[in-house]
């Protein structure tokens, strides 16, 4: 299949200092979806408020940014990929310095909002664009890019924060990429610039733009309820039949208009929709992981914050290293089965994880990570690049997008179903204060029954990897 031009400026003859731009702004988008974490009881007692408003400066970002990917990466066909970066790039690092200076929390919510849609526009469109940066070959490795890209700024999120909260305060959190962009947008004008080719009009299905956002917004509304109350309350229930008829409703205006927000034939394609929805439990499975680790590292270990994150680098240490590593042996030594490897590996590490956590054992903790960690690598690369090369090359815009959506609901997900399980875990053992004085048996007892939840959505994701590698292997 051969690629077309590529959607940025053809005449510059830096495709590496192109990508290194692209993955700057991932890396930036991705962290700032994370680093406010481990910011939140900082930013909490700063303003004075309840927890279960603060968290709304996380919350926001990430239903912002998961609803509008798709709007945008539509958006970007007839504004061009190229503009499309740029005005993504600039609205990320304004509402960055504009979150910084927030005098209030309302404010501060309103401009992460600003923030996210930014990162929206950025991630809509980053994955076709480093996907046709890179010539055929090298497209494996690439992705493994993207992938790593991704996994470092999710881990390194709880890191820098904690740096940057204990030495500047919370604001430095998003001012920090002020000078980034500053320094990196008149280099992306330069060689994005021209935007590449672009349709004539815009013909904008509005009603399906509109359902997709209210039933995303709708469905983290509801898991962030039911995440606090732990019952099916009024709000809860109301969020859950909105989700239902809004989902509903985008599904059948999507079959019946003649310019859809989403193509809904592309997921008649098995080796397009296997890997998405391999993709989607991976991340959620990662998330999980994510979220409690912490927890785990100081509420039962009695690690101090600095050195949890310190224990978390493993991930992103094998990540940069790996995951180039294993898109260049997809591309060299193709075989349809390394995401059905990696997944198996993960599976296993996680299950040794939940035997270890009650060992209480940190080193042997530690050293589980590694094989976890090797198993992802296996599984990213060669998924994304699967992902990216099932459509045709007209619909790789569509692919990009859709990917990047299931990557970021699958993060959303994956908080919010870590958050209802460990409430459920601790409420069961009778305990309902703070988290972190639950005590190590309550908590490792939670980590461990969650860690085999998480295997079994890895080990699912393994199942779905099998399935395409059957599809390539039938229609080869």
């Amino acid at each position: 299949m051969s690629l077309p031009a590529s959607p940025v400026s053809t005449e510059t003859k830096k495709p590496r200092l192109m990508a290194f731009i692209v993955f700057a702004a991932i890396f930036m988008a991705v962290l700032d979806g994370n680093v406010v974490n481990i910011a939140l009881p900082t930013i909490t007692s700063y303003f004075g408020v309840d927890v279960t408003y603060s968290q709304w400066v996380v919350t926001a970002y990430l239903v912002t940014l998961t609803s509008l990917l798709l709007i945008f990466g539509r958006v970007s066909e007839y504004f061009g990929r190229g503009r499309m970066f740029i005005l993504g790039f600039v609205v990320f690092t304004l509402g960055s310095l504009a979150c910084g200076l927030s005098p209030d929390l309302p404010v501060l919510i309103l401009f992460r909002v600003v923030q996210a849609t930014g990162a929206a526009m950025l991630f809509s469109i980053s994955s076709a664009i480093i996907y046709q940066l890179y010539p055929r070959g090298e497209q494996g490795k690439s992705m493994g890019y993207v992938g790593a890209t991704v996994a470092i700024g999710s881990i390194a999120g709880p890191v820098l924060g904690g740096f940057l909260v204990d030495t500047l305060g919370w604001q430095y959190i998003f001012l920090i990429n002020v000078p980034i962009g500053a320094v990196l947008i008149p280099v992306a004008m330069k060689f994005f610039g021209s935007g590449g080719s672009v349709k004539k009009e815009i013909r904008m299905d509005w009603t399906g733009a509109f359902t997709m956002v209210l039933f995303m917004v709708s469905l983290m509304l509801a898991l962030s309820s039911l995440a606090t109350d732990l019952a099916i309350t009024a709000p809860v229930a109301a969020f859950t039949c909105i989700f239902l008829a809004s989902f509903a409703i985008f599904l059948f205006n999507e079959q019946r208009v003649s310019n859809p927000l989403l193509d809904l034939s592309i997921f008649r394609v098995p080796a397009f929709y296997l890997p998405v929805l391999a993709t989607a439990l991976y991340f959620i499975a990662l998330f999980m992981v994510n979220i409690l680790g912490p927890f785990y590292f100081e509420g039962v270990l009695y690690l101090p914050p600095s050195q949890v994150g310190l224990v978390f680098l493993i991930i992103p240490v094998i990540m940069v290293v790996g995951s180039p590593v294993a898109g260049w042996l997809y591309d060299n030594h193709y075989s349809p089965y390394y995401a059905v490897v990696g997944m198996a590996i993960t599976t296993g590490s996680l299950l040794l994880l939940a035997v270890l956590s009650t060992k209480m054992d940190l080193l042997l903790i530690v050293l589980a990570f590694i094989p976890m960690t090797i198993g992802m690598v296996l599984f990213q690369s060669p998924n994304n690049t699967e992902i990216m090369s099932s459509l045709p090359v007209e619909k790789i815009g569509i692919a990009s997008s859709v990917s990047a959506t299931v990557r970021n609901l699958g993060m959303a997900l994956g908080v919010s179903f870590a958050s209802i399980l460990l409430s459920v875990s601790t409420s069961h053992a009778g305990y309902s204060g703070p988290v972190l004085l639950a005590g190590p048996e309550i908590l490792s007892s939670a980590f461990s029954l969650i860690m085999v939840i998480s295997a079994l959505l890895t080990l699912f994701a393994a199942g779905v990897s099998l399935l395409r590698a059957r599809v390539v292997q039938r229609d080869a």
